[in-house]
């Protein structure tokens, strides 16, 4: 089998599994109870912390460990809200390529009678500060920008977005689900209030993910019930995966740099041999692109039937957010930078990791172009537009 659907999630580390089982064979006690089996897994639950954090470079207190990114985006984006509201400000600015994660809790503020106002993402798939500054007004409480998109792997400028909204007091909020562990981050430097992970997208467990938030930010509880995270999210916390999640991020930091330099060329070597393929389009900018990702559109194409042929070959890939692999809607992203309907059907995603060999990409190379022409020979549509009876969209 072929893996190349890390965007999706990843396979756990031996690292992170190490890590995880003193926490389900020995240290397992509540982390709320004040006997010693309990205070020895608040204390390892106090080393993950401050490990993440220096990750990250924050502080241990801004670390609150969450379900994973999603809870983590809902949290962020609601508490923003809900401290705008007090004060008056019930304007947010965010992008119509965002996860859904975020757009989802945007269309519940919405109907909650906040403004909601999606920047245009360029065709290239970025979102540019001029845009951000340019929509900021008096009454705006959050700019929510990811810092790099799940689906055709464009890296967003955070850095200046967040000097801009640090300039003008407005919180910035960055889901950085698909950055971490993947790319440097250092959310003092990038004036980043609020900032979403989730574990198993770097080689952790699932069910594990982190919110950081700024000394000074105000938090809005989603779940009540007790005092854990310091009164911020109620439920006695999964000790064991977030020993994994901070292992892994630990280690897919420490290997940053070299696992970049393997996927840049991985990653360049299976654009260079997709984009021979006629009437296809890579999505995402070229170089402003996480190392791993790889994102095309084929014309005259389904991507489920793509998909499916893939497996047949024993290639694992998608064809967008996992999230919405069950939807027959086009991706909203591939529609956002500006893909028509019948094109925006015809994508794979391609993501690797550090595991991913160049004999893997070289059989992708070979299977990809042939189920292409397979299915574009099957396609009464593809056969008018070859004989000239339709145009050609890209």
């Amino acid at each position: 089998m072929i893996y190349a659907d890390n965007a999706a999630t990843t396979k756990m580390s031996r690292t992170a599994i190490n890590a995880m089982l003193p926490y389900m064979e020995e240290i397992w006690g509540n982390p709320s109870s004040l006997y010693g089996a309990g205070q020895k897994a608040a204390e390892a639950l106090q080393s993950a912390r401050e490990r993440i954090a220096a990750c990250i470079d924050a502080a241990a207190e801004e670390i609150y460990f969450t379900s994973g990114g999603s809870e983590a985006d809902n949290q962020a984006v609601l508490s923003a809200a809900r401290f705008g509201e007090r004060t008056g400000k019930k304007h947010i600015i965010s992008s119509a390529f965002e996860h859904h994660a975020v757009l989802h809790t945007l269309d519940r503020l919405r109907r909650e009678g906040f403004e909601i106002e999606l920047l245009t993402v360029h065709e290239n798939g970025m979102i540019y500060p001029e845009q951000v500054e340019q929509a900021i007004r008096e009454d705006t409480c959050l700019v929510t920008v990811m810092y790099a998109n799940n689906e055709i792997g464009s890296v967003m400028p955070v850095s200046k977005i967040g000097a801009i909204c640090r300039a003008h007091k407005v919180p910035f909020h960055t889901d950085a689900v698909q950055a971490a562990g993947h790319l440097p981050i250092h959310v003092r430097e990038e004036n980043i209030d609020l900032l979403s992970l989730s574990a198993h997208k770097f080689h952790g467990p699932k069910g594990a993910g982190v919110l950081y938030v700024r000394r000074g930010i105000p938090l809005t509880n989603l779940i009540e019930g007790g005092a854990q995270e310091r009164g911020r999210r109620g439920g006695t916390e999964n000790v064991p995966a977030i020993m994994g999640m901070a292992a892994a991020l630990e280690e897919a930091c420490a290997d940053m740099e070299g696992s970049r330099e393997k996927l840049l060329r991985l990653r360049d070597r299976l654009i260079d041999g997709l984009s021979r393929i006629p009437h296809a389009v890579l999505n995402g900018d070229r170089v402003s692109r996480l190392p791993g990702n790889v994102n095309f559109c084929f014309e005259g194409i389904e991507g489920e039937s793509l998909l499916l042929l893939l497996d047949d070959r024993g290639i694992c890939a998608s064809s967008g957010s996992a999230c919405t692999s069950g939807s027959l809607d086009p991706s909203h992203v591939l529609l956002a930078i500006g893909r028509p309907h019948e094109v925006a059907h015809g994508s794979l995603r391609l993501s690797l990791s550090a595991d991913n060999t160049e004999e893997e990409v070289e059989e992708i190379l070979r299977a990809v172009p042939e189920v292409v022409d397979y299915l574009r020979n099957m396609s009464p549509l593809w056969k008018d537009k070859v004989n000239g009876r339709k145009e050609f969209v890209i």
